[in-house]
């Protein structure tokens, strides 16, 4: 909103939230655009797509000449996606909104409006508001709604600096006291938000993936690579410097981590692993040479570099990753996974091969047959087919690995490449992939036709072979015997997981203000059918 004001722009999106803004150029959804409709300017040779737009004057106008301050009190009495006070709901028991056949919906955000109108200003009208609460509450309510008002407020801040100039200030950020170089890397993006959160909140959320539900967390897998990252975070010139690091409080090195627990989601506390700040002092960690920041790295996915220098440079920090995951007790994995993910790194090299100049290159016809036979296989599950459960459980732990080695390897400015994620990894084909080699096929079959795919993928397997566990390379009816014998012993200790039911919902994304979205809502009450 505060960009497109200052640039005078319309702002083109699906959030009904735009309709609440104050903006100069108006709204327009992406919903209202006639994209197959296009129309050339009489006497040009330009061309047009025809699209409604919102504009909040019109709507103020429409409802008695509205003062235009008084939505966000609509907004945050009508509920948003951040906002939904139950003690609300005794305010709007206690005024007579008209009665609409519309549905609750409309009929609550119609009444709304028209109550709202006859106000002159948001506190006559949030006076009015609280007078319909009990008195213990009116205080609290009224700074938790002039909080959530301040929402729809333009920013005070000049972020056309950053655009226009590359120059940003943050005062919050200041505030914390951090690095100049933290400080630019969150501002151009080079630095996730799992990072400011830690930094900010000293509270970062795992989201949950597609997984088994009766199975620990499969973020649980990456939690040392974490308490290392707050570590290095905690390292800051901000802290008291009288305070040795072996004797740094308790709630300095905490932090809490939304996360999922059984089927529910919850808080758990993690302490941050402490460094020595002479070595790793966050101010100066940018500074460092290459090679220490690589060691600090490799040292953390508890990788040697000698295993990875016959590894191509974008794959070097995948590879170190999955060696990190094989490593880990939490982890699952069976030959057949670890062969499937290898394979799925093969999509990158092959691509480049077969669309590379000149067709002179004999390896190009098997890259090619290879790279085809890969996009078979990684066409979506047929329904009826269902999804492996255990088999994702353990992708999602790599995943989990791959992420946080990702967000270490910022923070310390990237000492190994970035790889490109999206010819990486793909769900469809390392699942598809388990089930071909389960079934007949073997990786030397596949890999037959491209000597140089065939090549690289050895120099990937070795490298990840001296950090798997021996059993991964047992025969595949020793290693169900051990498996067997294991998961006995497991329920003979009462080790089994129990899973818990909560069908609460944690979070509600209706578009609360979708029926602002039509030109009137005169227009509304004549073609809506909300319910």
């Amino acid at each position: 909103m505060t960009l497109a004001n200052h640039w005078n722009c319309p702002v083109l999106s699906s959030d009904s939230d735009f309709c609440i803004f104050d903006l100069k150029s108006g709204f327009c959804s992406l919903n209202s655009f006639q994209w197959r409709n296009l129309n050339t300017i009489k006497g040009t040779q330009n061309y047009y797509i025809p699209a409604r737009s919102f504009s909040l004057d019109a709507f103020c106008h429409y409802f008695n000449n509205m003062n235009k301050a008084l939505l966000p009190l609509f907004a945050v009495l009508c509920g948003n996606d951040h906002v939904n006070l139950p003690i609300m709901e005794t305010f709007i028991s206690k005024i007579r909104l008209p009665l609409s056949s519309k549905g609750r919906r409309y009929h609550r955000v119609l009444g709304l409006l028209n109550w709202l109108s006859h106000f002159s200003d948001p506190t006559e009208a949030l006076d009015n508001v609280l007078k319909s609460l009990p008195k213990k509450n009116r205080e609290n309510v009224k700074e938790l709604l002039c909080c959530y008002m301040e929402e729809y407020q333009q920013s005070q801040v000049k972020l056309q600096d950053f655009f226009q100039y590359g120059t940003y200030v943050c005062t919050d950020a200041l505030d914390l006291g951090l690095p100049e170089w933290v400080l630019a890397a969150l501002a151009k993006g080079q630095l996730p938000p799992f990072i400011s959160d830690a930094l900010v909140l000293q509270r970062t959320f795992l989201h949950t993936q597609v997984e088994n539900m009766q199975q620990p967390n499969a973020h649980r897998i990456s939690q040392p690579i974490r308490q290392i990252i707050y570590g290095l975070l905690l390292n800051a010139p901000s802290h008291p410097e009288d305070i040795s690091q072996n004797t740094l409080p308790s709630q300095l090195l905490a932090f809490n981590e939304v996360e999922r627990i059984n089927t529910n989601i919850k808080t758990s506390t993690v302490y941050a692993k402490q460094l020595l700040k002479d070595h790793y002092d966050l101010s100066k960690l940018a500074e460092l040479p290459l090679a220490r920041r690589q060691m600090l790295l490799l040292e953390a996915l508890k990788v040697k570099q000698v295993v990875l220098e016959s590894i191509p440079t974008f794959l070097k920090l995948p590879i170190a990753v999955t060696c990190y995951w094989l490593q880990s007790t939490e982890a699952k994995a069976k030959l057949h996974h670890l062969q499937a993910l290898l394979l799925g790194m093969l999509r990158e090299p092959l691509h480049a091969i077969v669309n590379s100049p000149g067709n002179e290159d004999p390896q190009r016809d098997g890259a090619k047959m290879l790279y085809e036979e890969l996009q078979q296989v990684k066409t979506p599950i047929r329904p009826g087919k269902t999804l492996d459960l255990d088999t994702a459980h353990v992708f999602c732990q790599w995943q989990s690995c791959l992420q946080m080695g990702l967000y270490l390897n910022q923070l310390l400015s990237t000492p190994l490449p970035e790889p490109n994620l999206t010819w990486l990894y793909n769900g469809s084909l390392v699942h598809g992939l388990c089930q071909r080699l389960l079934a007949s096929s073997s990786t030397d079959s596949l890999l037959s036709i491209c000597q140089e795919a065939k090549q690289l993928y050895e120099h990937l397997f070795n490298a990840t072979r001296s950090y798997a566990p021996a059993e991964l390379f047992l025969p595949k009816a020793k290693a169900k015997a051990k498996a067997k014998s294991k998961k006995g012993r497991q329920k003979k200790k009462g080790t089994s997981l129990g899973t818990t039911s909560d069908n609460r919902h944690w979070y509600d994304r209706s578009n609360r203000f979708g029926v602002l979205m039509p030109e009137s809502l005169e227009e509304h009450v004549e073609n809506s059918e909300l319910e």
